[in-house]
């Protein structure tokens, strides 16, 4: 009988939140940036949030100059990859030899590595979380023999609103008509993209009357959403699971 750890690879293990492990980088680990390189870093619509907003552009602007969108039929939503560097090294595209240019917004994959973090939600609401532990044979940052757990390291990395907003999202990919076999449209999959990925042109376009709720927002509640991409984001999340699933 195969178990959920047969199905793991072989440099994954799990791991409890309050187990200890040894793990640090910093500019002085030897393999400093390795981890930058060689990768496929798919990024959620907070990371883009946080990204673009550092970087001063629209989100539209920086879906096109930082973003490669795969529509893959395999998968039930296109998954957006950040673009590489064509270097001979796939390098991401925001290091240099001083290391990572957009540390303080870096992608939640990014901050959380080399934990990886899995997440349920439940009928509840509530969502329950699994944690596996990465080793790669590139990574000497576990010789460095920093102990912590998985809580403590999570905090350091200031994890806890990319995980908000990541686990908002279950709402719409763990849906119970997702569950049940529901595949959107090509249509319904240019409207994910807008919404979660595009989020300056889908204020524009609520701003608009382009897009409607089922319960119209105030002005008030309009207003409201000016300069708050993350209130924005929240609100996208609900005009999908609207349109997706007729709630």
């Amino acid at each position: 009988m195969q178990t959920v750890k047969d199905t793991l690879p072989n440099n994954f293990s799990r791991i409890e939140p309050d187990q200890k492990f040894c793990f640090d980088c910093h500019p002085g680990v030897p393999c400093f940036t390795e981890c930058c390189r060689e990768l496929d870093l798919a990024l959620t619509p907070y990371d883009v949030l946080r990204l673009k907003r550092q970087l001063k552009l629209q989100s539209g602007i920086f879906l096109e100059k930082y973003v490669i969108i795969e529509w893959d039929e395999q998968q039930l939503f296109p998954i957006c990859y950040l673009t590489m560097v064509d270097d001979g090294r796939a390098s991401c595209v925001f290091v240099d030899k001083s290391g990572c240019k957009v540390y303080d917004n870096r992608p939640g994959s990014c901050r959380a590595y080399p934990v990886g973090r899995g997440a349920i939600r439940k009928a509840d609401g509530t969502v329950d979380e699994s944690f596996v532990l990465v080793t790669e044979d590139h990574c000497k940052g576990f010789a460095e023999g920093k102990e912590q757990d998985v809580n403590i390291y999570f905090a350091d990395q200031e994890l806890e609103t990319y995980n908000h907003f990541n686990d908002k999202l279950l709402e719409l990919y763990q849906h119970d008509k997702i569950r049940a076999g529901f595949k959107p449209t090509r249509a319904q999959l240019d409207q994910y993209i807008l919404a979660l990925y595009n989020l300056d042109t889908f204020s524009q376009q609520m701003a608009n009357d382009s897009i409607s709720m089922k319960r119209p927002l105030t002005p008030m509640e309009l207003q409201g959403l000016a300069g708050d991409d993350e209130k924005l984001l929240l609100l996208a999340i609900s005009w999908l699971k609207q349109e997706f699933f007729e709630e």
